[in-house]
């Protein structure tokens, strides 16, 4: 059984079982050294999430939309939708598009970055990264265009000071295995940071998260991301989470804005796409997994949810960085 389906022992609640899915991929990391007056001019990346933390000094963040937001020492930011933003030293510094920006490559996932002036020093540890799990990626649709965390003065998120704080000395010692350790203190920034805002933010009260806590719908949700694989109904989930099949199906409907026969199919899509992109298995073995009978029903299924065929998408190689 492929990790995509594996069953997680233990968890007796929705919303921690989903979460326990959470994996991230990381697709690059970069050590930043920047010295005022700069400004660096960040592109879009459609379906991975950017993230910025400040080890020292002070920068702004510019997302359209919304308000500069100006990020302080010991602060983690999160643009979730992969949304392009600036991040200058001040509101009024110049940007030079990311790209264009020389850096040092210390591998295939880890750069160094030192850029501006002759004025104040902000180090900064920025990256780019993606959920490789169809849960994450539901989960991304549910956050704010700009997610931010400030730890300074609160000692609930010693978590993060202490986490930046061993970020900080790998990435300035760099022993042997420092770049795998800061990939992974990374990783659990972003995926503690998203725990607190879930803990903390009215937002996630509604829709899919409220969803998952529910008593009924969230037991219903488990269920099909425990076994997507399995001949499930609008009445075999009812009675599995003990309701009527009206009852269900309307409440079902009402919690997550869409039908339990739409997010089923949904869902087994997005893991059908994961599992196209990380395997060579064939598209009769992916049908089966993801609860078709046949691959012909299989990929009608993804043709309608995403608009091509499975095959065109296990050709793309899409990739970030063009350096």
């Amino acid at each position: 059984m492929i990790p995509e389906q594996r069953k997680i022992p233990g968890f007796t609640d929705p919303l921690g079982e989903t979460l326990h899915l959470l994996r991230l991929n990381g697709t690059l990391y970069c050590r930043s050294e920047l010295t005022a007056p700069w400004g660096i001019d960040m592109p879009p990346f459609e379906d991975y999430m950017m993230f910025h933390v400040v080890k020292a000094g002070h920068c702004w963040l510019e997302v359209e939309g919304e308000e500069p937001r100006l990020l302080q020492q010991g602060s983690l930011t999160l643009v979730p939708h992969g949304n392009g933003h600036c991040i200058r030293s001040s509101p009024t510094a110049d940007a030079t598009p990311l790209f264009d920006i020389p850096v040092e490559k210390v591998s295939d996932r880890y750069e160094i970055m030192r850029h501006g002036g002759d004025g104040e020093l902000t180090h900064l540890t920025c990256g780019v990264v993606s959920f490789d799990h169809a849960v994450g990626q539901r989960l991304v649709t549910q956050l704010p265009k700009v997610l931010q965390i400030d730890g300074r003065n609160d000692e609930e998120d010693s978590w993060l000071q202490s986490t930046l704080r061993f970020i900080t000395r790998e990435a300035r010692e760099l022993r042997p295995g420092g770049e795998t350790v800061i990939t992974h203190l990374a990783d659990i920034l972003i995926i503690q940071a998203i725990r607190t805002w879930i803990d903390s933010a009215p937002e996630a009260d509604q829709g899919w998260l409220a969803a998952l806590r529910d008593k009924h719908i969230g037991k219903a949700l488990a269920a099909i991301h425990r076994e997507p694989d399995k001949d499930w109904s609008v009445g075999s989930l009812a009675k599995e989470v003990g309701m009527s099949r009206s009852g269900f199906s309307a409440r079902f409907t009402h919690l997550v804005g869409e039908s339990a026969k739409r997010y089923l199919t949904h869902w087994r899509m997005q893991l059908a796409r994961a599992q196209l992109l990380e395997t060579t298995d064939t598209l009769a073995i992916l049908a089966e997994r993801n609860g078709y009978q046949s691959e012909a029903a299989f990929c009608r299924a993804f043709k309608r949810v995403f608009g091509v065929s499975p095959g065109s998408v296990r050709h793309t190689t899409p990739t970030i960085n063009p350096r």
